[in-house]
């Protein structure tokens, strides 16, 4: 499984002034989507997200998103690798991701950008 990069996720309170400073700090434009009733802005590296409380405290518990080119192969080698799946594979708006807890007790979540079949 090739990871591809990695975002930094951030919770804010003010979706639109995050974004403005993100959107500078990277020289560029956020692609905005919405997911769950949280709404999600992905600038650079940046993972903006911004929503109910009861929604942010869960998306809190996972400590960045993996970029790989298959979801379904990263699910093969994570649970090889004696990690758990969460959640997923489920389609989002952009591919496919699926939550995954390591072994040491650390949650990632991990996308690709293929449609479901």
């Amino acid at each position: 499984m090739e990871i591809l990069g990695a975002s930094l996720r951030i919770c804010v309170d003010d979706l639109e002034s995050a974004v403005h400073f993100y959107e500078r700090l990277t020289s560029t434009r956020a692609l905005r989507f919405e997911r769950g009733g949280v709404q999600v802005a992905a600038v650079g590296c940046f993972l903006l997200m911004s929503g109910p409380a009861t929604e942010l405290e869960l998306l809190r518990k996972v400590a960045a998103t993996i970029a790989v080119e298959d979801v379904d192969e990263a699910h093969r080698v994570l649970t090889e690798l004696g990690a758990r799946v969460v959640a997923g594979p489920i389609p989002t708006p952009v591919g496919r991701n699926l939550i995954a807890a390591h072994p040491d007790g650390a949650v990632y979540e991990y996308v690709d950008r293929r449609p479901p079949a």
